[in-house]
């Protein structure tokens, strides 16, 4: 038995949660990169991954299911990302319709969308494949930038010293080891759930996949496989602590949060249950990472998403927050050269930066802070929801006439999603429109009626303005 295979009693106590380790995803990945060349796939080649895996529903079966999808779509992407070919992450919370689109886009060699297949592939016999020691790529991921259009953040193939490079940057800050367990908590079609995952198997360590994020089954977790490293978004430690038990006591030696907004209480919460010392934010997007916070510089200095991370440069212009990044870590966005173009620039220093259109300010010792998200953008559970996103497909709905889609504070999700309608249409009726068009995350949870909407001179709808004209700022 593989320092990677659970005991049997504990696998018994804790309903089967997956376990990949190092040594099991090498084996994998070398049969994944076998599989794709026989298939005809080489470096630069897409793949879209469209598997379930994170929907939260259903009993243990489902979720032991969902486990091991999510096992077979990291040991897949691992050894894809080894071998040049890329996975196309895409989200399988979305509609049919949505997901079209995204596919259509990436132009992919290969559709993943059956476990039954996926599995195949990671059955087949090795072939004399090369990998790479390091992944040549990150995966691709969608995200939507200023526009509400989603686009793909492409960041090419790399030699291998740039490979090296790239990912050392992914595990060295957290200082991963052959020692560590990663509990996965978010799906893996996000970004940061996926390369956490990917960094802890290239230090030699553990990844725990559960198949959805559970209160309950995180807190069974805690105390039964004792991981010692977890990526979270503020939301998930909010729920856990909600648990009418409460949380048990945290066994991390590094407690990595992003994603969202994190309030005060909430932080404080989070520094005394896992330790000051053991807690880091970082502020970073899809595009790239920005900045780094170790606990007590953020008691320090409350509000403040820390300084550069280690190879990176900030600056503020005109509000708008700039990062110089290492020469390795530059991307596109796939298939729109405009939009990449405006998302980079040359610095007063002669390198390139780039902005993804946040807002903040920079201390006289550096320290960062975030004024303002892109634009109207909403954050709900450190998932990206887009108005213009929404309210296209809203607006198809029979009797709306206008709407406004728009974020409120919430203690739970950071954000939540919200909408001003103009129109006759009833409120069932359009929550029932949602339910069949549009993914659950993209949902608004309230729904307020105005006679109209604030516009500007031009005739723009003003979302900002809404939460105050109804008095929810």
């Amino acid at each position: 038995m593989s320092k990677g295979d659970p005991a049997p009693a504990a696998a018994d106590r804790f309903a089967r949660v997956e376990v990949l380790s190092s040594e099991s995803a090498e084996v994998l990945a070398r049969r994944a990169a076998s599989a794709l060349h026989r298939r005809g796939l080489s470096a630069g080649d897409r793949v879209a991954v469209l598997l379930p895996g994170s929907s939260g529903r259903g009993g243990d079966a489902e979720r032991e299911a969902a486990a091991r999808v999510q096992r077979d779509v990291l040991a897949f992407s691992y050894g894809a990302l080894r071998s040049g070919v890329v996975p196309v992450m895409v989200n399988p919370a979305l509609t049919s319709d949505e997901r079209a689109v995204l596919i259509a886009d990436a132009a992919p060699a290969l559709v993943l969308d059956d476990p039954a297949v996926l599995a195949e592939m990671l059955d087949e016999r090795e072939g004399e494949v090369e990998i790479a020691d390091f992944p040549l790529a990150r995966p691709m991921h969608f995200t939507s930038g200023t526009t509400g259009r989603s686009k793909g953040v492409w960041t090419g193939i790399h030699d291998e010293a740039s490979a090296r490079a790239m990912w050392l940057d992914e595990i060295e800050p957290w200082a991963l080891s052959p020692d560590d367990v990663m509990l996965t908590h978010g799906p893996l079609a996000h970004s940061a759930p996926l390369r956490f995952g990917i960094a802890t198997l290239l230090a030699g360590g553990r990844v725990l996949l559960p198949g959805w994020f559970d209160a309950r089954l995180t807190a069974r977790a805690l105390v039964e496989w004792r991981p010692t490293v977890a990526f979270a978004v503020p939301s998930h430690l909010q729920r856990l602590f909600a648990l009418p038990e409460g949380a048990p006591d945290s066994p991390y030696r590094l407690l990595i949060h992003a994603g969202a907004a994190c309030p005060a209480p909430l932080k404080r919460r989070i520094h005394s249950w896992a330790g000051t010392e053991r807690t880091v934010e970082f502020y970073g997007a899809t595009e790239g990472q920005f900045s780094v916070c170790p606990g007590a510089e953020w008691e320090e200095r409350p509000g403040t998403v820390g300084r550069a991370r280690p190879g990176r440069r900030l600056r503020i212009d005109s509000g708008v927050i700039w990062c110089a990044p290492p020469a390795w870590s530059t991307f596109s966005y796939w298939g729109d050269a405009a939009k990449t173009e405006a998302a980079w620039r040359m610095s007063p220093e002669g390198d390139r930066e780039f902005s993804v259109g946040d807002l903040g300010r920079l201390d006289d010792d550096g320290y960062l802070y975030i004024d303002g998200r892109r634009d109207d953008l909403v954050i709900s559970g450190g998932v990206n929801v887009y108005p213009d996103d929404v309210e296209s497909v809203l607006l198809a709905c029979p009797g709306v006439a206008q709407i406004a889609v728009f974020g409120v504070e919430d203690e739970q999700w950071g954000q939540r999603v919200c909408a001003a309608i103009v129109g006759d249409v009833a409120e069932a009726d359009i929550r029932e429109w949602a339910a069949s068009h549009l993914a659950a995350f993209k949902r608004p949870k309230d729904y307020y009626r105005l006679e109209d909407l604030p516009r500007t001179e031009s005739g723009k709808v003003r979302r900002l303005a809404v939460p105050a004209l109804l008095g929810l700022d």
